[in-house]
């Protein structure tokens, strides 16, 4: 009668886990623009860029109806709690005080972080002696920030801004001296420019970007990232890839 009972309560229990596990078929995926070439929008208003397509390609895997949101970087989090959305998938690094909020997928980029400035700038970045009273520019709450603020915070002035736009803007009409953005970043809105360089070598940072999504959300997290596994598997991540760098920025 015992193993009766225990067999109809297993029976019960993994009849409960099915109906728990959802199939994610509709998905809202938030990401932070203008962050070229990552996410932005072209001249026509349409939204693309590297991580866009790659989303794309990921819901297509997962044959899933995907809504992308428009959401500003310091809401990301907050947002993604809220339930305003379901993702991040907008260059957003994995670190440990974050994964303590939000659960990660596993991570589909890791590229560092870089120096750029006028070419007129001519200091060292690694002697805090010679940065002195310079004014860095950062993205508020990237890993960028983070650095900057954990190895010069208290030497330099730090300049933190929503967006990367503002940031070069401010680098272009010289209210900044240095930026430290993601390389990419820098490399597609300021090298691309006349009359700007880079100011040093590039930082590798952190663990790597992974899609963030509530801790709740296991089963979402399992078939993002088998479906990333698939892309990377066939050639479509570097398909995707290969179309905005000119070098390998997979994990």
């Amino acid at each position: 009668m015992k193993t009766l009972i225990i067999a109809a309560s297993f029976a019960l229990a993994m009849m409960a886990g099915s109906v728990q596990a959802k199939e994610w078929k509709e998905i809202r995926i938030a990401f932070d623009i203008p962050y070229e070439p990552f996410e932005y929008k072209t001249p026509d208003g349409e939204l693309t860029g590297f991580e866009v397509e790659l989303a794309e390609a990921m819901c297509k895997e997962l044959k899933a109806d995907c809504e992308f949101v428009i959401q500003a970087w310091d809401g990301m989090i907050p947002g993604l709690l809220a339930r305003k959305f379901d993702a991040i998938m907008s260059s957003m690094s994995i670190t440990p005080e974050r994964a303590e909020r939000i659960l990660f997928s596993e991570p589909y980029y890791n590229t560092p972080g870089g120096w750029f400035a006028r070419d007129d700038f001519n200091t060292d970045v690694t002697d805090m002696e010679a940065m002195e009273g310079k004014t860095v520019g950062v993205q508020r709450g990237t890993t960028m920030d983070t650095y900057v603020t954990q190895k010069m915070g208290g030497i330099v002035s730090i300049k933190r801004y929503t967006t990367a736009d503002d940031m070069v803007l401010d680098l272009e009409g010289q209210r900044l001296d240095v930026v430290f953005v993601d390389y990419p970043v820098g490399e597609q809105t300021i090298l691309s420019k006349d009359g700007f360089k880079e100011a040093g070598e590039p930082v590798k940072l952190g663990q790597g970007v992974g899609v963030a999504m509530r801790k709740r959300d296991k089963e979402l997290a399992n078939q993002i990232n088998a479906a990333l596994r698939k892309l990377k598997k066939d050639g479509t991540y570097d398909e995707i890839m290969n179309k905005y760098f000119k070098y390998d920025i997979k994990m």
